[in-house]
C-alpha cells in the first residue's frame, strides 16, 4: 500500500461514524479571508444535515479555526472528525482533486489524501564528504521519517585522520596522499554500507548522492548493485559554505518526479503485457478488481484519479471489506454505503495492496485495473 495507506491504516480499525471534510483552504484573496469565517458555519450545518454526532460538529468548528495562512495558495482543507476529536487534520498543497466533500459515514474515507499523492515511495538523499555523511529518508508526499531513535537523518562519522590530501611534495607527502585516499574509502564504505541497509529496510525506490565531487564518487563506487541501479547523483557540494539550498532541492524533486513517472508508467507496461499474455494474472474493469480485492489477491491496483464519483460500495465489518451488493458480502456483517473509491482505499489497505492514482484517461476504456498475487481461474465453460 502507499506510505498515506499505511500511515492511516490503523483508523480503519476504530468504529463509527466518521466525518471527511474535503474543502477549499486558500487564503490568498478577500474572499479566502471571508471564506474562514463561513467555513467553518457552514460545515457545522452541513455535518448536522448529515448526522453527525455534536461533539464531531464542535472538534470540526475547533479545528477550521487554524487556517492557512503563511502557506502558499492553493491550499485545501482536509480533516477526519471521529469520537470528538480532528483525528487527521491536513493542508494539502494543491488545487481540489474531485468534488468538495463533506459527508458522514461508517469508515474513514483517504481519498484525498490519496488524491493528492498519487504515486508515494520511500527515496534517500545522502550528503556526502570525505568524514562520513548524512543520510535522509524522505517519501515523495514530502514526509521525512526517522531512522534512529530520535533523529530524522543516519549520520556517519569516519575516521577524520589525515583526511586532507596535501600538494605536492616528496615521499612524505605522498605517502600522506595515499592515506588520505584510504581513509576516504574506507569512511565512504561506511557511508555506502548505511545507504544499502536504510534504502532495503525501507524499499527506497531512489539514492539520491551529492556532496564533494571525490566522495560521491566513492559512494556511488561502494553501493550494493541494487543501491547503484537507483542511484541519482547530484552535481552539487551540498556540505560546501555558501552551497544554494533551493536549486539542490527542485534538483531533488525533479529526481522524484522522473522515478514517480517511470514506476507508473513501468505499472502501464506490466498490465498491458499480462493483459497480452494472457496470463491471467491482471484483472481490468470494476467488477473483475472488485472480486479480485475480495480474495485479498490484488499487488496492485491502478486507479484514475477521479474515477467513480458519485457511486458507491458497501464496507464490510471483516474480510472480504468490500461488496457490490448484500448477496456479495460472504457472510461480513455490512457497516453500510461508502463513495466507492473510499471503499476500494480501505479494501486496498486492509489487504496490503500498493496503489497508484493516474490521470483521468491513463487507464483508456475502463479507470480501474489490478495487478494479481497470483492467477485467477480458468473461465467457465458457456452453454452451447
Amino acid at each position: 500500500m502507499t506510505h498515506v495507506l499505511k500511515d492511516h491504516a490503523h483508523l480503519f480499525e476504530l468504529p463509527g461514524p466518521w466525518t471527511t471534510i474535503y474543502v477549499d483552504g486558500s487564503t490568498g484573496t478577500v474572499d479566502g479571508l471571508a471564506n474562514d469565517e463561513i467555513l467553518p458555519r457552514s460545515i457545522a450545518q452541513e455535518m448536522k444535515a448529515a448526522g453527525a454526532p455534536p461533539e464531531d460538529i464542535d472538534a470540526a468548528v475547533a479545528a477550521l479555526g487554524t487556517t492557512a495562512k503563511g502557506l502558499p495558495d492553493p491550499v485545501t482543507r482536509y480533516l477526519l472528525v471521529n469520537g470528538g476529536k480532528a483525528v487527521v487534520n491536513e493542508f494539502l498543497p494543491g488545487d481540489l482533486v474531485g468534488l468538495t466533500v463533506t459527508a458522514t459515514g461508517p469508515v474513514p474515507d483517504l481519498t484525498p489524501l490519496v488524491r493528492h499523492t498519487p504515486e508515494d515511495f520511500a527515496y534517500l538523499v545522502a550528503e556526502v564528504g570525505h568524514h562520513g555523511g548524512e543520510i535522509y529518508l524522505r517519501y515523495a508526499d514530502g514526509d521525512e521519517q526517522h531512522i534512529t531513535s530520535g533523529a530524522p537523518t543516519s549520520e556517519v562519522e569516519g575516521d577524520t585522520m589525515h583526511t586532507r590530501k596535501l600538494g605536492s611534495g616528496g615521499w612524505g607527502h605522498r605517502r600522506m596522499q595515499q592515506h588520505a585516499e584510504k581513509v576516504w574509502k574506507m569512511n565512504s564504505r561506511e557511508v555506502a554500507a548505511e545507504i544499502d541497509r536504510i534504502a532495503a529496510e525501507h524499499d527506497a525506490q531512489l539514492i539520491v548522492v551529492a556532496g564533494d565531487i571525490r566522495a560521491r564518487q566513492l559512494v556511488a563506487d561502494e553501493v550494493s548493485q541494487e543501491s547503484a541501479a537507483k542511484l541519482g547523483v547530484i552535481d552539487s557540494n551540498t556540505r560546501a559554505d555558501g552551497a544554494d539550498e533551493e536549486t539542490f532541492l527542485e534538483q531533488v524533486q525533479q529526481l522524484v518526479a522522473r522515478t514517480m513517472a517511470d514506476r507508473q508508467h513501468s505499472l502501464l507496461e506490466r498490465l498491458a503485457e499480462k493483459e497480452g499474455q494472457g496470463t491471467r494474472t491482471s484483472a481490468v474493469g470494476r467488477g473483475a478488481v472488485i472480486t479480485a480485492l475480495q480474495q485479498a489477491q490484488v499487488e496492485a491496483l491502478l486507479l484514475e484519479t477521479t474515477a467513480w464519483d458519485g457511486e458507491t460500495l458497501l464496507a464490510l465489518d471483516a474480510a472480504p471489506w468490500v461488496a457490490t451488493s448484500e448477496a456479495d458480502t460472504a457472510g461480513a456483517g455490512v457497516l453500510g454505503e461508502v463513495p466507492a473509491v473510499a471503499g476500494l482505499l480501505r479494501a486496498a489497505a486492509l489487504t496490503d495492496a500498493q496503489v497508484t492514482m493516474y490521470p483521468s484517461g491513463a487507464l483508456e476504456e475502463k479507470p480501474i485495473a489490478a495487478l494479481l498475487r497470483w492467477p485467477t481461474g480458468p473461465a467457465a465453460p458457456t452453454a452451447a
